[in-house]
């Protein structure tokens, strides 16, 4: 995924606009450090007094709202939207201001519309009178949805341009589209197409992801004349989902190790273990990389984290700058598949909502996900030792002193995985409480016992971009939700069944398909809003040709993770071109190879269902 690159204005160290983004950032701060310790301090209430918080859970719910819509403000302030399209950023300067101010102009006009959605979703739970907790109104907390969305709509208009006539134009082009859509000189089931060809063009031009999504979903809507109330409706329904706070949670986790020094020192321990060998720092490369995209489950943190780090180990050990430019790439794709990876917890969250994956749980994709990670890890070092020097003059030697001496420096961080997974397989803790457990564990770990970070200066930043980061995917699955359930009110999952099944009726055939249809999805969707708009559509699918939900699972992510490297349109392409100074041509042809290798794993993942299976049969009874 990648962040909108829009113009801002220079925000002054002191005045009001300072105060209020200060203000912005402590109240996201806040709300994140209340995530983490009310279900902590319900599990501890729990086991001593076998009692917990009244209300804890349906708390800690909507502080996920709240933390994904002041989230998706504060990035809409920054102008840190994800956003699909790289376009923009090759433009020439007039190019730009078009791009810029065209994007900007459907953008504004979309998140106008969901302010509006939202707050005739609050007007009608105002009149329902359900309560919160206590004799609180639900709707006093829902009310952060309307003033969310209207906070980046303003946001999107400032910054479609620095200059005043710039916004002007926005103003006045996205005032005649509502217009427009209010009073359509037709029949409005006539304009979906062109309306929806319009949006395609503003994604191109760097319009954020979340505003294609609502925007599909609207148009949607309104060429068949039903309301939009209920695309906030299915936003606020999956936003407080009982298990979704684990994604905040587990992001803040690897947050905290990507800004402090835990990088470091885990490329200190892999070294030292494998270093000696041929090709040492390609499996350092691919167990580094593996072990940090696991936590942030966006694969472009890694690349940017960790490139300026890894390059340098890569091109002393005597690599070619083409073979590490494609291993980092290739490299920054892996981990997906090992937990606690946020789109193993989504997939489980979407899928396990279908009647034909009804058993399908975070736990189970965690214990799905393991051997196929390790396939697709072993296979990216394997190509990396083959394409390292082969004679022995420059690799150092193994030294047991030095290895247990690094291992004993990173300690901590060589713990978090068992914290994680001990918390949640251990039965001591929901998957709720698991995560807050691994992210208090983290920030004790950085903080106090390392002290990476300061707790007055850094914390504040890194929770910040934590929220930044969470805020922006948050809005991208609730708008997608609309989406999909229009989907499936057209029926469409039940005709794509009845046409496959007519057509394709060979298993394996099935599965090859499925392979192309999701790499292809992969290149020109990120991995969440794939998530949520294409795994309702294939879980039915999966379910009439008899596979397993874990394994069309793990076959799905899999191919998220080619989709990320495919030439001149993966996201990773785009960002290892930013990170290295490399143009996209270069990187696409340096990762090709590294590609190549992981459509063999892709295919044994797909082709051997017991690699998926076999470990949750084994641990789940």
């Amino acid at each position: 995924m990648l962040v909108t690159d829009s113009a801002t204005q220079p925000v002054p160290a002191t005045g009001p606009r300072a105060w209020l983004r200060q203000g912005e950032n402590l109240l996201l701060s806040s709300i994140l450090v209340a995530l983490m310790v009310l279900p902590l301090l319900e599990a501890l209430l729990r086991k001593v007094f076998t009692t917990g918080i009244p209300g804890a859970t349906v708390l800690v719910q909507h502080f996920t709202l709240i933390i994904g819509m002041l989230g998706g403000a504060l990035a809409a302030r920054d102008s840190r939207l994800l956003a699909m399209s790289a376009l923009p950023t090759i433009l020439p300067e007039k190019g730009k201001l078009f791009a810029a101010l065209f994007s900007g102009t459907i953008a504004t006009t979309v998140t106008l519309f969901l302010t509006v959605a939202s707050v005739e979703f609050v007007k009608t739970e105002k009149d329902s009178g359900n309560i919160l907790v206590g004799t609180m109104p639900i709707w006093w907390v829902q009310i952060i949805t309307p003033v969310g969305f209207a906070l980046v709509t303003w946001r999107l208009l400032w910054n479609a341009s620095p200059k005043w006539w710039g916004r002007a134009i926005v103003f006045v082009a996205s005032g005649a589209l509502v217009w427009l859509a209010t009073h359509p000189p037709t029949d409005p089931a006539k304009l979906v197409w062109p309306a929806i060809a319009t949006l395609l063009v503003a994604t191109v031009l760097g319009a954020p992801i979340f505003v294609t999504l609502g925007g599909a979903a609207m148009i949607l809507f309104w060429g068949e004349d039903l309301p939009i109330a209920v695309i906030p409706l299915d936003h606020y329904r999956l936003v407080t989902n009982a298990t979704l706070p684990t994604i905040p949670l587990f992001t803040l986790a690897g947050y905290l190790l990507a800004e402090g020094g835990a990088s470091k020192r885990l490329v200190a321990v892999f070294q030292a273990l494998f270093g000696s060998f041929r090709g040492g720092p390609a499996i350092v490369t691919a167990l580094v990389c593996a072990f940090f995209t696991s936590f942030t489950g966006a694969s472009g943190v890694t690349i940017l984290a960790m490139g300026g780090l890894l390059m340098p180990v890569m091109l002393a050990a005597r690599y070619s700058e083409r073979n590490a430019l494609g291993l980092l790439t290739g490299s920054g794709a892996l981990g997906l598949l090992f937990p606690p990876s946020l789109p193993l917890i989504l997939y489980a969250i979407i899928a396990g909502s279908k009647a034909q994956a009804a058993g399908v749980t975070i736990e189970k994709m965690f214990l799905a996900g393991l051997l196929p990670g390790l396939l697709l890890v072993a296979l990216t070092a394997w190509w990396g030792v083959s394409r390292g020097p082969k004679d022995d003059a420059d690799r150092p030697k193994f030294c047991g002193a030095t290895a247990r001496a690094a291992m004993w420096e990173a300690k901590w961080e060589l713990a978090v995985p068992f914290v994680a997974l001990t918390a949640l397989f251990g039965g001591f803790a929901t998957p709720v409480e698991a995560a807050a457990v691994t992210a208090l564990y983290v920030f004790i770990a950085t903080v106090f016992i390392h002290r990476d970070l300061k707790l007055t200066t850094d914390i504040p930043r890194v929770l910040t971009e934590c929220g930044l980061l969470v805020g922006g995917v948050l809005m991208i699955l609730g708008v997608a939700l609309g989406l999909t359930n229009y989907l499936v009110d057209a029926q469409i999952p039940a005709k794509a069944v009845e046409w496959v099944t007519a057509t394709i009726k060979s298993k394996l055939l099935f599965l090859l398909a499925l392979n192309v249809l999701l790499l292809l999805v992969g290149c020109f969707m990120d991995t969440f809003s794939a998530i949520v708009v294409v795994v309702p559509l294939l879980v039915p699918l999966g379910s009439a040709y008899g596979i397993d939900p874990l394994h069309l699972g793990i076959i799905f992510l899999a191919n998220m993770e080619l989709g990320l490297l495919a030439p001149t349109v993966g996201i990773n392409i785009f960002l290892a071109s930013y990170r290295f100074k490399k143009p996209v041509m270069e990187v696409s042809r340096a990762v090709l190879p590294m590609q190549g290798v992981l459509i063999v794993g892709v295919l044994l993942i797909t082709y051997f269902p017991p690699l998926t299976t076999w470990l949750p049969k084994l641990l789940g009874r």
